[in-house]
């Protein structure tokens, strides 16, 4: 039975413990405009971005829900403390592409989402101007 009971308690103290490393890893972000992650369409709000513990991925969470992000892994840029995320816009649409934030470790490329690719063969065939990059600041979590 002791056994049992500490087992248990180091299960607890493992799963507290991730939770409250979880919060030291996060962001949040305020994005006033609707954007595309992945498949997913995002509505505009202030968002809370944080790491998994997984090296590839990250989350972000807003009133409406959660969103798991699969990306690659950048290097951390020590340069640049203060974190962003940056958005490719075409026209009136806008297409999340990095998550950076040295500071927290979260340093994410994600890949081009079959939307976006069908917006970019859009813009080629009309031969319009080259997309914008938009950049969001990124505000730690104390």
């Amino acid at each position: 039975m002791k056994r049992i009971t500490a087992i248990a308690f180091f299960a607890l103290a493992t799963l507290v413990a991730g939770s409250a490393m979880a919060q030291d890893h996060a962001v949040k972000a305020a994005v006033p405009f609707d954007f595309t992650v992945g498949n997913a369409h995002v509505p505009a709000g202030t968002y809370t971005i944080w790491s998994t513990g997984s090296a590839n991925t990250i989350e972000l969470r807003n009133d409406s829900g959660t969103i798991t992000i699969f990306g690659s892994v950048y290097a951390a840029d020590k340069t640049s403390q203060r974190g962003k995320l940056v958005f490719d816009k075409y026209g009136d649409r806008y297409f999340l592409r990095d998550i950076l934030c040295s500071s927290v470790a979260m340093n994410l490329e994600l890949p081009v989402s079959k939307a976006e690719k069908n917006v970019q063969r859009q813009q080629a065939s009309l031969q319009s101007e080259k997309n914008d990059q938009i950049f969001i600041a990124l505000n730690e979590m104390k």
